[in-house]
């Protein structure tokens, strides 16, 4: 996988200003990880700020026997709110991440994290930034939990999942199923409702979706 250089760095975070990215260009760690790898784990210290270069990372809770519980994705440009806390407080993590594709990530340190919140105004807005977007896709995950049965979870998840990667979901329905909580059979039915409907066209090992909004 290529390395991005400085300039296709600096394209994902042009809201930090130009001292900031000096010293994020210098003291930071860049680092390749490969698809199903993990990033973070349940119980681990996590010692450094993650921010997303490339591809595409799965951020998510996994239960005593393994279950997960997909609670959002994170993009290029985006940063692990979820491990800056973390580093902030010296806690151990209560979440997963996995790398969905082959990822590039900027490891920063936690004590310059810490300091950058107090020395760069456009650090400082970042990290609240990151805070409420996670909050807010957290929110949009727990409605669709709690107030909408799981058809409708089912195109909330597939939508969510267009927008981060595209049309072409590269999930069996078994997984899918894993993610949503429930069996292979039920999201099989489901699925194939849709394509009935002309909103997906069902292949081996991945859909394709078309217009989600016709359900």
């Amino acid at each position: 996988m290529e390395i991005l250089d400085k300039e296709e760095i600096l394209k994902q975070f042009p809201q930090l200003e130009q001292p900031l990215m000096d010293e994020l260009l210098k003291q930071s760690t860049l680092k390749t990880i490969e698809a199903g790898d993990e990033v973070m784990r349940t119980g681990q210290y996590i010692k450094s700020t993650i921010l997303l270069l490339s591809g595409l990372l799965k951020v998510y809770r996994e239960d005593d026997e393994g279950n997960e519980f997909l609670m959002y994705y994170l993009e290029p440009g985006n940063a692990c709110a979820l491990s800056m806390m973390c580093t902030a407080r010296n806690e151990k993590s209560q979440i997963m991440a996995k790398a969905v594709t082959d990822v590039e990530v900027l490891l920063v340190p936690s004590h310059l994290s810490e300091m950058w919140l107090g020395k760069y105004k456009s650090w400082h807005n970042f990290v609240i930034a990151s805070y409420r977007q996670r909050f807010e896709e957290l929110l949009q995950t727990l409605d669709s939990i709690a107030f909408k049965g799981l058809d409708e979870r089912l195109l909330f998840y597939l939508k969510r999942h267009v927008k981060v990667s595209g049309k072409e979901v590269r999930l069996s329905h078994q997984q899918i199923a894993d993610e949503l909580n429930s069996s292979r059979e039920v999201i099989s039915r489901l699925l194939k409702k849709l394509e009935q409907t002309g909103a997906i066209t069902l292949h081996r090992n991945y859909l394709e979706v078309h217009d989600l909004e016709i359900v």
